[in-house]
């Protein structure tokens, strides 16, 4: 079934003028693959793709140019969500785009809080959905940037910035080849895994880090739950990271469970001989499971993610 084209332009020359009404128009129940594409411009306006609108693709023609921004935070909301009674308050409810329908894609789209330095959580999106991947996006904020609250998702080439625990939640997520920038002192990583019996977890493959030149001051992450999984694998390191690597929260029971790995990660930043003596490199073995997309897609069979790469359509199609 050929995927159903939708265009947004600001300027009228769309058949909706908000990503929101474009959205607002698929189906309930949706099971047909609907591309919106977004037109070059700064869209000021929360979003939502609610739990019953599955098989949404936004497509930008640069992340540059196709922004959706919104200032929400955890503790002010300005305007809420459509229908914001059922999507929550607090850090769960104030993020620019929400997702909850599955089997979403964006690409070239850049996704951002502009709540300023000190506003506490502000989430740029929130992902509550399986399937869901993002190719060349950009992820802008301070604090909680990066929602990956549940499911599977896939990020390839994107950027994310932010200072405290600005990619979180409990979701299993890969993210490869990747820009994590960090804009001052925190914490990348604060991953929700709550027991051993949990698959969740975050994988940076070949990924780089940045920060500010010649300043150590930001860790790799920190267990928000107490088995919290995060590992960083063939990942550039600059100077931002402190060499102890990582934080147990203020609670030494987490040094217990949590699963802090490296593997093969190279820079100033990387330094396995100064890590807290509780996170650990990988040896060739253990890693091999983290490496391939089979950690987000073990169904061989019916692979969601090779099904989500062929559905790709740029802006321009």
């Amino acid at each position: 079934m050929a995927a159903c084209v939708i265009k947004v332009s600001q300027d009228g020359n769309g058949d909706y003028g908000t990503v929101q009404d474009a959205i607002d128009a698929v189906p309930l129940g949706n099971t047909r693959r609907t591309v919106i594409r977004v037109a070059p411009g700064i869209y000021k306006q929360p979003v939502y793709v609610p739990k019953t609108k599955n098989f949404i693709t936004l497509a930008g023609l640069s992340p540059e140019d196709t922004v959706l921004t919104w200032h929400n935070t955890a503790s002010s909301q300005i305007e809420h969500h459509q229908a914001s009674r059922v999507i929550g308050t607090g850090t769960f409810g104030c993020g620019s785009t929400i997702v909850e329908g599955e089997d979403f894609i964006a690409e070239n789209i850049t996704f951002e809080n502009s709540a300023p330095q000190g506003s506490g959580q502000a989430v740029a999106i929130r992902v509550t959905a399986d399937r869901c991947a993002f190719y060349n996006c950009r992820f802008l904020g301070w604090q909680d940037t990066l929602y990956l609250h549940y499911g599977k998702q896939y990020l390839k080439d994107c950027y994310i910035e932010g200072s405290v625990d600005f990619i979180f939640g409990n979701s299993t997520a890969l993210l490869e080849h990747c820009h994590i920038h960090c804009k001052s002192a925190g914490f990348i990583t604060a991953q929700g895994r709550k027991s051993s019996q949990e698959t969740t977890g975050y994988v940076f493959l070949r990924c780089v880090i940045t920060g500010n030149e010649g300043a150590s001051y930001m860790c790799l992450g920190r267990p928000w739950g107490p088995f919290g999984r995060v590992v960083f694998a063939y990942t550039y390191m600059d100077a931002c990271i402190k060499h102890v690597g990582w934080d147990n929260w203020g609670k030494t029971e987490n040094e217990r469970n949590a699963c802090f790995y490296e593997y093969r990660c190279f820079g100033p930043g990387s330094c396995p001989s100064k890590r807290v003596t509780w996170a650990r490199e990988l040896v060739d073995e253990e890693a091999e499971q983290f490496l391939m997309h089979g950690y987000i897609d073990p169904d061989q069979e019916r692979p969601w993610l090779a099904q989500r790469m062929a559905l790709r359509i740029p802006y321009s199609a």
